[in-house]
């Protein structure tokens, strides 16, 4: 209860105290910058609705995990497009693309899409929260869930941390310099890092339930039920750690458009920092009662870090 109340004041002083402080120093925004806000915040209600009705519908709770690489393409080409194809826009548009085709493409293999779009493998993070004492048996209160947190919270989410590329309208103009090209390598970097972890992963679950299947026998981080060998030997959540690094680098881009260190766009990275830590103590739980190594693993093992 206590972690829940800590977590809780973080998001408060995040959401509400950051965004105050941030707009008392940061630059007043455009009129143009206040329509776009409105209009992509529109966009971002009506989908996170659709997502919301949906999983209602189907009972499947991973219309917004579907979402997830999707949405952030919309999000900043509309502004790009907004701009008229400024070429920083255009720059940040394009990585976004490459990192949400990557992050759609891993979601799809692991049998997260079908072509009857509102099908496919749900998270199995959701069955086990949904068992848990708080919602058992408390179908409004698991609806109430799903409205507040698991369609709207997380597209807002996905919404502020694409909002860099707003504020980046405020040098639409500007040719690019070193923080953007400084943010462009490091961006890729880190969709890298992202890729080869999560291939890593992939490959293990694969051999893993391919030796079960055949009855051969288990050894090493198969017979301990998960992966610390690789980039899952240096942190205990290499594409976590890489999916936060890559949102704190577009941020950068709002910097290098407007020289400003510290602007409100950053409530969106902050929001993502807080979102995985506690994804990550949810699902490293679900670990513990799994596999009995796995608190070994986490003494040894910095969780991003």
């Amino acid at each position: 209860m206590e972690n829940i109340v800590r977590l809780a004041l973080l998001l408060i002083v995040t959401i509400v105290v950051f965004p105050v402080l941030a707009f008392q120093y940061d630059q007043s925004m455009t009129e143009m910058q206040w329509a776009l806000l409105k209009e992509s915040g529109m966009i971002m209600l009506g989908v996170a609705a659709f997502a919301f009705v949906l999983a209602e519908i189907t009972k499947n709770y991973s219309q917004t995990d579907k979402l997830w690489g999707l949405t952030p393409i919309l999000f900043v080409w509309h502004l790009a497009w907004r701009s008229g194809f400024d070429e920083r826009l255009l720059l940040m548009a394009a990585l976004v693309t490459v990192w949400g085709l990557r992050l759609s493409y891993n979601f799809s293999r692991r049998g997260g899409f079908s072509w009857k779009f509102w099908e496919g493998e749900e998270d199995y993070r959701w069955s086990v929260l949904q068992n848990m004492k708080a919602f058992k048996g408390k179908p409004f209160r698991w609806t109430l869930f799903n409205l507040f947190f698991i369609a709207l919270y997380q597209h807002a989410l996905i919404w502020l941390f694409c909002m860099p590329a707003l504020v980046a309208i405020a040098g639409i103009g500007t040719p690019l310099g070193l923080i953007d090209y400084l943010a462009a390598g490091l961006f890729l970097l880190f969709v890298a890092g992202e890729t080869a972890a999560d291939q890593q992963q992939y490959d293990f679950q694969t051999e893993k339930y391919r030796r079960k299947a055949a009855n051969e026998p288990l050894d090493g981080d198969y017979l301990r039920g998960f992966r610390s060998t690789g980039l899952w030997g240096l942190v205990r959540h290499p594409n976590y750690a890489c999916e936060q690094s890559i949102w704190i680098t577009f941020y950068l881009f709002g910097v290098a458009a407007t020289d400003n260190w510290v602007n409100w766009s950053l409530v969106g990275a902050l929001l993502l920092l807080l979102l995985f830590r506690g994804s990550s103590d949810f699902s490293e739980k679900i670990s513990l009662d799994k596999y009995p190594a796995y608190a070994e693993y986490q003494k040894a093992v910095g969780r991003f870090l």
